[in-house]
């Protein structure tokens, strides 16, 4: 009975191994196809980093806003630019809208979720501040809300989102759109050009 049972597990190892590696080899494979593609982004990639550039020349910051997985690519971005993406330089004025809990919890309490950003961006932006705001599907309400907010004080609004763009098409002075309906794939292009951006910001200050 024993060596029936150990025979059934080895054959349920094997299907599901083969089934596994199928996956692992067809995910790798629509990463690779959608990454080559951003290629076809460079020049909005081009014009976002020129937009940073300008602005932290002007001694102004950028502020950095996103939900989920991009929550996490603004604070990737934040810490890349304030400590280092390549090798020692001066800081640069980066700050993610998705760290501070007190913050972001007594205004989604107090003013409701879709303005924990917006409600940021009042208190902290000036003038010449560039608002990255970065949202898959492009139409997150906390998002828009944002780059409304940040527009009102002439801040410049540059996105990163992907299918077709959504509502952040119409609220933004430059967009980035992964060339992807999937959202894992959506927010692997979004690292891939937060990385290039880190690269051409310190290169165009003139910091590395």
């Amino acid at each position: 009975m024993m060596w029936v049972l150990r025979h059934l597990l080895d054959q349920v190892r094997h299907v599901t191994g083969g089934h596994l590696q199928q996956h692992i080899a067809d995910y790798i494979s629509r990463h690779q196809s959608t990454v080559a593609k951003l290629a076809s982004c460079s020049a909005d990639i081009e014009d976002l980093a020129q937009r940073c550039i300008g602005a932290l020349q002007r001694g102004n910051k950028l502020l950095i806003c996103g939900n989920g997985g991009s929550a996490a690519d603004a604070q990737h971005m934040a810490a890349e630019l304030v400590g280092r993406f390549i090798s020692d330089r001066a800081a640069i004025p980066a700050v993610a809208l998705t760290t501070d809990t007190s913050a972001l919890t007594a205004i989604a309490n107090d003013y409701g979720y879709d303005a924990v950003f917006a409600r940021q961006v009042a208190a902290l932006a000036n003038a010449g501040d560039v608002l990255l705001a970065i949202s898959t599907s492009g139409n997150s309400p906390s998002i828009i809300a944002a780059c409304r907010e940040a527009q009102t004080l002439d801040c410049e609004v540059l996105g990163l989102s992907g299918r077709d763009g959504g509502a952040l098409r119409g609220h933004c002075d430059a967009l980035v759109i992964a060339p992807s309906d999937e959202t894992a794939h959506i927010q692997e292009c979004h690292i891939v050009v937060i990385h290039l951006l880190c690269g051409l910001i310190e290169s165009g200050l003139g910091l590395v």
